[in-house]
């Protein structure tokens, strides 16, 4: 029981869990308290007994799994074994420390495993992790020593273990599925070296260092205005709002992109792309520091944020998104009008920033829009001075630029500089400092040269980058205000359809008893005009601003009209409301009154034609006004209850009663009426044929025909009158009904028509008569 004891003394606040006494092969579970071995951790160990050996392996059984991880020491007189989790905390100083003098960290559990014969415990092997390292503890409970084996991957090595207590770094490195010890260096082929520390952390050098392979000259990729430099001086210029490929080398892709900002003929870097395809992952590197990782935006620092083996982080002059691409640390550094790409090793690489002679078409990637290629054209901005400019951008060819001439090529820079700012104004943190600062930058990285006093030489301060967390949609890109502030202005291509016609939004859209109307969200701010200001006829209807688009929405419905005035003229009925801004209590105001109409209505209906033939048995007309529309439907009946539409293929006689109903729907009923202004037949489809008779005459039955009846004329959206069917005589059969129909605002009772007024009778039985009576079909046509 000795060895048990010196075991357990060596313990305090100990608990135990999943303790199992076992007498052939076990498997233990040990989640809550992993075993790391050799740079893997394994949550199940798997104990064998042989007749000659007992085992602890981690990837599966002994003997029977190939490459596995184990420990393994003589059979002997063991008969039986014991294992546990137990949980106690290891703490610097403690026996584990005082065993492995170069051991640090804490551990709080480890998995024990004790072996016994039929009266002592023969042997214990235990493991604990203390974070970047991992320690086996092992127990000799013989009277002599012993020996163990270690097998790591299925590649054996014995050790001579003495009696009582003994200590052994189990950790490791695993790179790229290659295992590598403690404490070593190992040079490869390619000439990149992999160096394990004590603590199992690697260092990968692609060149350099002990391997005597010489690292080859740091490059940089400059995209500035709409030129890429590649990293071989190559300049070209980008001549439209297009996504071309920068580089793509080892399922790693940079895509830049290109968009037009206060001038349509003018396209500026916009942001940037980083794709790699495994995982799929698309890192947008976009303006105001904004950067997004598939679609989701993500919150940066100063402190680096790793996703996907990329780090990223942001400081007041830009993003960098430091990444590894052929085992070198390559960086992109953006911002907001410059993007600049360091990489030591250009060896192999495509895309524009390669030295790379493919067309641009073959390098323009399926993020261009499809309108991207097109050209627009605008005067010349007379403000800019393009000598000047010119002037300012030649002082890279001065000292102290000069001292990097020969690591660096200016004249790239200076054709980049001199393209954009003749022709683009120096505005929104853009001037001729954007350019020099690059070409800094580029020298930088390749000589370590700061260039020393170029910022007073050039009368240029410390950039930082433009509009800092200002986020704007896709349409607007971040400038200078008319406040002096910065905010999101509109593109200049997708502004030019409103500035021409000097609207400020998209047409009213007039649907089904409600109206809406939508203002540009930075055509106002170009105007120094707060959308939450603004307000319908009722104040408490405002404008709902949509964060994706930036546009302003305001609407009035049937339910909450917002103080909207339904007014009557000519062959309209008009819905009108007024976009204005809150009155202000100020002396004086410094920006333009707001004050916009915009309306809905409805045509009154044309002439309806139907006539008695077997075509179909009701008429239906669309009639639509601006966006909205209704729909008017005459039907004819041969029962006052109108259950019983007359069909096709159903007889009616001469002096049968027919009710005619005119209805309409989708019209709103407490603020429309339908009039029947008047209804006529005739003999020709025409319903300016000479030969004529009145049914209805200015919404009112005709006081000669008895026959006709009409009931509540402009009471509500739908309508009916009463007659006895008849025929012309001597005419042709054919019979054309013709119906005028009239929308009434409803203002009290003033859209009801007043018949009562007695009329002089007449007989218009001999008007009727016929010689040749005969049975005819009806039915309602166009």
């Amino acid at each position: 029981m000795l060895l048990v004891l010196v075991y357990m003394a060596t313990l305090s606040q100990v608990s135990v869990y999943g303790r199992e006494t076992f007498q052939n092969n076990v498997i233990a579970s040990h989640p809550g308290c992993p075993i790391k071995f050799h740079g893997t951790t394994y949550n199940t160990s798997y104990v064998d007994f042989t007749s000659t050996e007992v085992a602890v392996c981690f990837k599966g059984r002994y003997n029977i799994t190939k490459e596995n991880d184990c420990w393994v020491g003589p059979r002997g007189s063991i008969a039986e074994g014991n294992w546990a989790e137990t949980h106690s905390r290891k703490d610097p100083g403690s026996n584990y420390h005082q065993g492995v003098p170069d051991l640090i960290g804490s551990s709080t559990c480890n998995p024990n495993f004790y072996f016994r014969d039929s009266s002592s415990t023969i042997l214990v092997i235990a493991f604990r992790d203390f974070g970047k390292q991992s320690i086996g503890y092992f127990q000799n409970g013989k009277s002599s020593s012993t020996t163990l084996i270690e097998v790591i991957d299925g590649v054996s090595q014995v050790y001579v273990m003495p009696r009582m207590i003994s200590y052994r770094n189990i950790g490791a490195c695993r790179q790229s599925g290659a295992l590598y010890k403690l404490n070593t260096t190992t040079c490869h082929s390619n000439g990149s070296s992999v160096t394990c520390s004590t603590f199992s952390e690697v260092t990968v050098n692609p060149c350099g260092g002990m391997c005597n392979v010489r690292c080859p000259e740091p490059q940089t990729c400059t995209v500035t205005g709409s030129t890429v430099i590649s990293f071989f001086g190559n300049a070209t210029s980008i001549p439209d709002r297009c996504a071309y490929t920068l580089i793509s080398h080892s399922g790693v892709q940079l895509l830049a992109v290109f968009k037009d900002r206060r001038r349509k003929d003018v396209n500026l870097l916009d942001h940037v792309i980083l794709q790699m395809d495994s995982p799929s992952v698309n890192i947008n590197l976009g303006q105001g520091g904004r950067v997004q990782l598939n679609n989701t935006t993500l919150s940066l620092s100063s402190s680096p944020l790793s996703r996907h083996g990329v780090e990223v982080y942001k400081d007041q002059t830009g993003v960098t998104a430091k990444f590894t691409l052929s085992n070198y640390s390559t960086s992109v550094f953006f911002d907001g009008y410059t993007v600049q790409i360091h990489l030591p090793d250009t060896a192999n690489m495509t895309g524009l920033c390669g030295n790379s002679s493919r067309p641009l078409s073959e390098v323009r990637t399926e993020f261009s829009s499809r309108s991207c290629k097109m050209n627009y054209s605008e005067p010349a901005d007379r403000t800019i001075n393009c000598t000047r400019m010119t002037e300012r951008c030649n002082l890279i060819r001065e000292a102290p630029f000069t001292t990097c001439h020969n690591h660096i090529d200016p004249e790239p820079f200076i054709t980049a500089c001199t393209n954009t700012l003749c022709k683009y104004p120096v505005v929104d943190g853009l001037s001729q400092c954007r350019f020099l600062e690059a070409y800094v930058r580029a020298c930088k990285f390749k000589t370590n040269d700061t260039l020393e006093g170029w910022r007073s030489k050039a009368g240029c301060s410390t950039l930082q980058a433009f509009c800092q967390d200002t986020l704007c949609s896709a349409h607007e890109f971040c400038a200078e205000d008319t406040s002096g502030g910065t905010s999101c202005l509109c593109r200049a291509i997708f502004a030019s359809k409103y500035r021409s016609t000097g609207a400020l939004g998209e047409p009213t859209v007039c649907d089904q008893n409600s109206a809406s109307v939508s203002l540009v969200g930075c055509l106002l701010k170009e105007k120094g005009i707060d959308y939450s200001e603004l307000h319908l006829n009722n104040q408490s209807c405002r404008g709902q601003m949509d964060n994706v688009t930036q546009m302003v929405t305001f609407k009035f419905n049937a339910s909450n009209p917002c103080g909207t005035v339904v007014t009557a003229k000519n062959r309209n009925i008009i819905y009108k409301n007024s976009i204005m801004a809150q009155n202000s209590t100020n002396i004086i105001t410094r920006h333009d009154q707001v004050n916009i109409d915009f309306s809905c209505f409805y045509n009154q209906p044309d002439i309806k034609s139907v006539a008695f033939r077997i075509i179909d048995s009701s008429v239906i007309q669309q009639i639509v006004s601006g966006a909205w529309n209704y729909t008017l439907t005459m039907k004819v009946y041969s029962d006052a209850g109108r259950t019983k539409v007359i069909e096709p293929n159903t007889d009616v006689r001469l002096q049968q009663t027919v009710w005619v109903e005119l209805k309409t729907d989708r019209l709103d009923g407490k603020l429309i009426a339908v009039v029947i202004d008047s209804c006529w037949a005739t003999n020709e489809q025409s319903p300016n044929a000479s030969l004529r008779y009145d049914l209805i005459v200015n919404g009112c039955s005709n006081p000669t025909d008895k026959t006709v009846k009409m009931v509540d004329n402009g009471l509500g959206t739908s309508n009916y009158f009463s007659f006895n069917l008849f025929e012309f005589s001597g005419k042709s059969s054919d019979v054309y009904l013709h119906c005028k129909v009239k929308l009434c605002v409803k203002k009290g009772n003033t859209c009801t028509q007043s018949c009562g007024v007695k009329r002089r009778r007449r007989s218009v039985r001999s008007r009727y008569e016929d010689g040749n009576p005969a049975f005819i079909t009806m039915a309602w046509t166009k």
